[in-house]
């Protein structure tokens, strides 16, 4: 199993990509704390697990909230003796997206990068001072191709302050990975795609299926990426297997976005 004997946090566990990644973690071996602002989708997510046979533990935590995060932590690591992964899944309001900037609020502007940078600040660094004291750990983020679009595509979406934070969590991760690397801690984005799962089935627009087909037709798999390929994924960084990769974006677009990271 990948990831035997580890112990993992993940923030935003409620959501579609923590819901998914949590499983994979339990499914691999790990003893997963589960938190979110609503703990009724993690306890959902929880129930999951342990019908599998995963160790599953849920907390209300808010991932904007200091010291809420850091006690949690805290409490796990007395619990456990250890946090191995710490992985932050939480939505950075990527719903924002759809209005020209030109004609955009600066607060619908400015909330998704502001989001993203204090949540990720503080779960990132809350969990590097715990894996420093063991010289270990790894920690995963989440970006989206929003971050590194081609023209074409920059014109056809108009993904406002989501990619300005898409871009702002690569920067950070890649940051953190310097300085925590030599405590023999990895730092790992993860950027994906669009996942149709996590659409709403009803109430969708009659054009997101030309918006669907089109995102399709812009991968090198001629597909988008699924949830499950995510959470394996991250799975696979976290584990020692991917021992060598560190400061780097993880590539998860089906290839809708080739480049040297």
């Amino acid at each position: 199993m990948l990831l035997k004997d580890k112990v993992a946090v993940i923030h935003g566990a409620g959501g579609h990509i923590g819901g998914a990644v949590a499983r994979a973690f339990a499914r691999d071996g790990a003893e997963v704390f589960l938190t979110g602002r609503h703990r009724d989708k993690v306890e959902r997510v929880a129930a999951d697990i342990a019908a599998a046979g995963g160790k599953a533990h849920v907390a209300e935590v808010d991932a904007t909230d200091k010291a809420a995060i850091e006690q949690h932590l805290a409490d796990l690591v007395a619990q456990t003796g250890q946090l191995d992964i710490s992985f932050n899944a939480i939505s950075v309001f990527g719903h924002l997206q759809g209005t020209p900037m030109v004609e955009m609020t600066e607060e619908n502007f400015s909330l998704p990068p502001l989001t993203a940078i204090k949540t990720n600040f503080l779960t990132t660094t809350a969990a590097a001072r715990h894996m420093i004291a063991r010289r270990s750990g790894v920690i995963l983020t989440m970006s989206s191709t929003a971050a590194g679009l081609s023209g074409r595509d920059r014109v056809f979406h108009t993904t406002g302050g989501f990619a300005v934070a898409c871009t702002a969590v690569e920067a950070l991760s890649r940051t953190l990975a310097g300085e925590v690397g030599k405590h023999n801690i990895r730092v790992i984005c993860l950027r994906s795609d669009a996942l149709p799962e996590t659409w709403p089935l009803e109430g969708r627009p009659p054009e997101i299926a030309e918006v669907e087909k089109y995102m399709n037709a812009g991968t090198a798999r001629g597909l988008l990426p699924r949830l499950s390929e995510i959470a394996d994924a991250a799975s696979f960084a976290a584990s020692s297997r991917a021992a060598a990769m560190t400061g780097t974006i993880l590539n998860l677009t089906c290839g809708s976005v080739m480049d040297s990271n």
